[in-house]
C-alpha cells in the first residue's frame, strides 16, 4: 500500500505556497495539502504541519511566474475560490506548469481546464463586486459596503476601489467571511468588525448613516425608474447582467427587492 503525504497549513495564500514547496524539495509527485480548520487525516497518510515561511513562497511564486503569467493569475484566483479539496489539483497544476512553460494552455489537460475554468468564475465575480458595491455614508464620514460576494475577491478588487475613491475614507465589508478592507486615505487594511449595531445593505435603514444618505437614495431610485421604458425591458437579459442575489445591496433596486 502507497503512503501519501498530506501537508498541513494555515490556511493562507503564502502558507499553500510553503506547502508547495516542501512538496517540490521533497519530490512528490502528489501531495494532499489541507487547511488547518478542515484537516482529515486519511488512513495510509503520512501527515506535516507547514509552518508559513514567506521567503519559501516568494521562491515558489517567481518561479511560476518566471513560466507564465497566465497561469500564476490562473492559481491566485482558484485558490480565492475557496473550492473544496482544491489545493491537491494546485499542486498538480504547479508542477505540471514547472514542467512546461506551454501547457498552461493546454485544455486538452483535464487538470489545466479545471484551474482554468475556476479562475475564470473568480475573475468574473470579481468585475460583478466591482460594478455592483454601493457605498453608504456614515456619521463618522466614512462610506462603508456590505457585500457577500460567491468567492473571496476582497485581495482583487482592493487597487479598483483604493484608486476610484482615493479621495475618501470607505469601507468594503465582506459578510460571508467576516472580514474588510479600510481605506484612510493614505493605504488600505484588512479589518473584523462587530456588525451587530446596525450596519445594514443598502436598502435598509440604518441609524449608523446619516439622514441625507436616504434622500440620496431615494432619488437614484426615482432617477432609476423614470429612466427605464417598460415596453424594452427584457427581464431575462437584466438578470443575467445582475443576478438577483446582489439585488439587495443595490439601491436602484430598493423596491424591486
Amino acid at each position: 500500500m502507497t503512503t501519501t503525504k498530506t501537508f498541513i497549513y494555515d490556511g493562507s495564500f503564502n502558507g499553500f505556497l510553503t506547502a508547495v514547496f516542501a512538496g517540490f524539495e521533497q519530490k512528490l509527485p502528489f501531495a494532499d495539502i489541507q487547511k488547518e480548520r478542515l484537516a482529515q487525516n486519511g488512513l495510509f497518510s503520512e501527515t506535516e504541519t507547514i509552518f508559513t515561511n514567506i521567503e519559501l513562497a516568494k521562491r515558489v511564486w517567481n518561479g511560476i511566474k518566471g513560466r507564465s503569467n497566465s497561469a500564476i493569475k490562473n492559481i491566485y484566483f482558484s485558490f480565492l475560490s475557496g473550492e473544496k479539496n482544491l489545493e491537491p489539483l494546485l499542486y498538480q497544476y504547479i508542477r505540471k506548469i514547472m514542467g512546461s512553460k506551454h501547457v498552461a494552455s493546454d485544455f486538452s489537460d483535464a487538470c489545466i481546464l479545471k484551474i482554468s475554468q475556476t479562475a475564470q468564475k473568480v475573475h468574473q465575480e470579481k468585475h460583478r463586486m466591482e460594478a455592483f458595491v454601493r457605498f453608504q455614508l456614515t456619521k463618522d464620514g466614512i462610506y462603508f459596503a456590505n457585500i457577500e460576494p460567491d468567492f473571496d475577491v476582497l485581495p482583487l478588487i482592493s487597487k479598483h476601489f483604493k484608486e476610484r475613491y482615493a479621495d475618501q475614507p470607505w469601507i468594503i465589508y465582506d459578510l460571508k467571511r467576516n472580514y474588510g478592507l479600510y481605506y484612510d486615505l493614505h493605504g488600505v487594511e484588512i479589518i473584523t468588525m462587530d456588525l451587530s449595531n446596525g450596519f445594514g445593505n443598502s436598502i435598509q435603514k440604518s441609524t449608523t448613516m446619516t439622514d441625507d444618505e436616504y434622500d440620496y437614495q431615494d432619488l437614484w431610485n426615482n432617477y432609476f425608474k423614470s429612466t427605464n421604458i417598460k415596453s424594452r425591458i427584457n427581464k431575462k437579459l437584466h438578470t443575467q447582467h445582475i443576478p438577483k442575489r446582489y439585488w439587495k445591496y443595490l439601491s436602484e433596486k430598493k423596491e424591486a427587492v
